[in-house]
């Protein structure tokens, strides 16, 4: 990253040469190094392609008008946004591969994109599994896949897991999507459309085997019943959803896999046989706890595994995120002792500290209750959040460097050297689970892909 250090920034002619993609060439102009990183960033990415490709290496010297020139500074040119965060579409990849690899030959992985690809971008990872060659993607609801079909996702099929309402049929044929049908009712009325359409409709029947959440209820005898009457809905999958499958401290999972094997055995007396069978999403397949030819990853696809609960099974799948978050300072101030920091003065200063505020707040996706209790990485070391989180920014302790100001970025979550913050660290913080962090991270905070 690259910064003038201590002083004022000075209009001087600028030299840059970009020694990365996307192209080798050099410029110059009159202006400050920070305005050179705002120029690299400009014209290596053209509106044309979404300033949406990650950092630039570039060298940047300062020439005075006399003397010899300055040595060069090497480093790397970082997008020009308050708050952002850099997706790594290899480490998806790499994800990819691993849960491929874990479920195992025969098995087909559903690439899980829904909540926009919990805060990564759904169409760019979309993109980037339909490229590892996945068929299959899941989101939560019509529109999302409507979303998908717009941005030119074609070829996948798309399952809509969380539900359609009745005045979403239409859309469901218009734009190719495949339901998961949740009741015997619900079946009716999508046989009912694919007559009218005059076409066939295939679906997935979802069976609460324990969730206690979506699914039917219905026995084997009664979903046999509501099969044969169908014309135009045809069953191509039978799923469930484990609603502890981390957990062995309960029988939870297992009473959910004998349940669900017994509606599969029913069915499958009477001829019916569903041609794909999935029960299991990110925890299971870590932990081994696989039914049927299908498997749907979602936030291991991400980097995280939930860690087991009692006396589990070696975990088999191990990933890492995709996700770094950062912010720019945009104020570095001394304050003194017993100063106080942010609404309701909850942070007295104990001694003469140096604080730094953040163009990022709660309307971000910083969790209100990381106030005084958080932290982020400063100049690679773990620093503490100072005082209340408000809408648009958090302050922070600088105490420890001199290094940083104005503009200087701090990472929320990621990797700055040896030191690491991950969404399971900062949900431990914050009292939730490390999909609400990742999927919080607000529309405003832009992203960016490398």
């Amino acid at each position: 990253m690259l910064s003038v250090s201590g002083r004022a920034p000075r209009v001087l002619r600028v030299g840059v040469e970009v020694i990365e993609k996307p192209g080798k060439y050099k410029f110059g102009f009159d202006g400050t190094v920070e305005d050179a990183r705002r120029a690299v960033w400009r014209r290596s990415h053209p509106p044309s392609n979404g300033t949406r490709d990650g950092a630039v290496n570039c060298r940047v010297a300062a020439l005075p008008a006399t003397g010899p020139p300055p040595p060069v500074k090497i480093g790397t040119v970082y997008p020009p946004f308050r708050s952002y965060v850099v997706v790594s579409r290899g480490q998806i990849a790499r994800n990819y591969r691993d849960v491929c690899s874990v479920a195992g030959p025969g098995v087909e992985v559903i690439g899980v994109v829904k909540a926009d690809a919990y805060g990564h971008g759904a169409l760019e990872v979309s993109r980037v599994l339909l490229a590892e060659g996945a068929r299959w993607l899941a989101v939560s609801s019509v529109e999302e896949g409507a979303n998908l079909r717009c941005g030119g996702i074609r070829d996948a099929r798309i399952l809509v897991m969380g539900g359609y309402l009745e005045y979403e049929l239409g859309a469901l044929v218009e734009y190719d999507l495949t339901p998961v049908v949740h009741s015997l009712a619900q079946m009716r009325d999508l046989d009912r459309l694919a007559q009218a359409r005059e076409k066939t409709i295939p679906f997935h029947l979802k069976i609460d085997s324990g969730m206690g959440r979506l699914g039917t209820r219905a026995d084997g005898r009664q979903i046999l019943a509501g099969l044969a009457d169908l014309r135009g809905a045809q069953l191509e999958g039978l799923m469930t959803h484990f609603a502890s499958a981390a957990d062995y401290t309960t029988t939870q999972t297992d009473d959910q896999i004998r349940y669900f094997r017994q509606i599969c055995a029913d069915l499958k007396a009477a001829g019916v046989n569903a041609l794909r069978l999935h029960t299991s999403s990110t925890n299971a397949i870590s932990y081994g706890r696989k039914e049927g030819n299908m498997v749907r990853a979602g936030h291991a696809l991400y980097g995280y595994v939930s860690p087991a609960r009692g006396e589990a099974p070696r975990q088999l799948l191990h990933v890492k995120p995709a996700l770094t978050w950062k912010a720019k300072l945009v104020e570095v101030k001394d304050i003194p002792e017993g100063a106080l920091v942010g609404y309701g003065g909850t942070f007295r200063a104990p001694k003469p500290m140096r604080i730094g505020i953040l163009g990022v707040g709660y309307a971000d996706g910083m969790f209100h209750r990381l106030s005084n209790r958080g932290k982020v990485i400063a100049d690679g070391k773990l620093t503490p959040i100072l005082g209340t989180i408000s809408m648009d920014l958090t302050t922070i302790d600088l105490s420890h460097t001199t290094a940083l100001g104005p503009g200087n970025e701090v990472t929320l979550l990621g990797t700055e050297g040896d030191t690491r913050l991950d969404a399971q660290q900062i949900a431990r913080v914050a009292g939730t689970i490390s999909y609400n962090i990742l999927c919080s991270i607000s529309a405003r905070v832009k992203r960016v892909y490398e």
